[in-house]
């Protein structure tokens, strides 16, 4: 039973690997329900997950999860503990949480682009997620881990895909960087750089000026000092002149 449940783990990641682009680490948004089931049925997430999915995972939550598991009290105190020991995703609900259902939700909007799994037992919330294309869905099921497999939105969606009636999200990422690398698509942060660089640099010119200006300050202290040496040199001949007046008389 464990062996064909891995085979189905290894199916249904790598279709979400190939079309979506999920990869390791393998992100896991938890919410409250999916904690307090994993506290019932006594499964270490940390350990079972990793070999599940056969790769990296990483146990992330969001702060309005948090929340409504302190406000539920002391029933959930024990997946308030598991939740708590999770990565904290920042959510856009910085000034007044939501339900933790709303949370994830927002979490994985605009086509997933961190390529979350959504791990919950909330059946409202599945749903919901199914109605997303490329979202794998996570449950408990029996005291097992199941990776669900994908959603006939999701099937519908790759299928519209592989028409060329749609690009997927992935594509058009992988689309985008290409054209960087290619120079296709100039980067506008890169033309805010050269311009502050333009902007703030000296100008040669005023250099110039500067030290033309330097020069023509020693030419006088120059000339000065060829006057006085002038001056010496006729007061030392006019008594040679005297003294020959003096010898013709």
């Amino acid at each position: 039973m464990k062996i064909t449940r891995q085979k189905h783990a290894k199916k249904h990641l790598g279709f979400f690997r190939n079309n979506f682009g999920v990869r390791e680490p393998y992100q896991i948004l938890l919410d409250g329900t999916f904690c307090q089931a994993a506290l019932r049925g006594r499964i270490q997430l940390r350990d079972q997950l990793p070999r599940y999915l056969m790769g990296e995972t990483q146990l992330c939550t969001t702060r309005c999860v948090l929340k409504e598991l302190e406000t539920l009290g002391k029933e959930l105190y024990g997946a308030k503990l598991i939740a708590q020991k999770c990565q904290v995703r920042n959510c856009p609900h910085f000034k007044s949480a939501v339900s933790g259902s709303e949370c994830l939700l927002s979490m994985v909007d605009d086509g997933n682009p961190h390529h979350y799994f959504v791990a919950t037992q909330d059946q409202n919330l599945s749903v919901k997620v199914k109605k997303n294309p490329g979202i794998p869905l996570m449950f408990i099921i029996q005291n097992t881990i199941v990776l669900d497999k994908p959603s006939p939105r999701t099937v519908a969606f790759v299928k519209a895909v592989e028409a060329g009636q749609l690009v997927s999200v992935h594509e058009k990422q992988s689309i985008k960087e290409l054209k960087e690398e290619q120079g296709l698509v100039r980067n506008p942060e890169l033309r805010k750089r050269r311009k502050k660089k333009k902007v703030g640099g000296p100008n040669p010119l005023s250099c110039l000026k500067k030290k033309k200006k330097a020069q023509d300050t020693k030419s006088p202290a120059s000339e000065k000092k060829r006057k006085r040496k002038r001056i010496r040199i006729r007061n030392k001949s006019t008594p040679k002149v005297s003294a020959q007046q003096g010898a013709e008389g």
